[in-house]
């Protein structure tokens, strides 16, 4: 289960990273973001996040796996405030 989860982090990562890099996104989650700096960054956190609470839990000490922990619900905080996936176009006035 750990690893299969690290693995899930570390594809995330990458996939962030790539996009990032490139600075292009596939279709659908081109349509979901904003933009591809914000879907780059939001799968980035994310895997960063899996792969901090994983390593975390799985090979540290009680005390290091808790502030592991937190730190992983930090970027997910980060990652879902910051890079929230939204529609191109937010003005709704009707």
């Amino acid at each position: 289960m750990s690893t299969a989860a690290a693995l899930i982090g570390l594809v995330l990562a990458v996939f962030g990273a790539r996009m990032l890099v490139t600075g292009d996104a596939p279709g659908v989650i081109a349509r979901s973001f904003r933009t591809p700096r914000q879907a780059g960054g939001y799968h980035l956190l994310f895997g960063l996040a899996v792969l901090v609470f994983v390593l975390g839990a799985t090979h540290l000490t009680e005390l290091a796996a808790m502030i592991a922990t937190l730190l992983a619900v930090g970027l997910v905080a980060v990652a879902v405030v910051y890079f929230r996936p939204g529609s191109r176009s937010r003005d709704h006035t009707e």
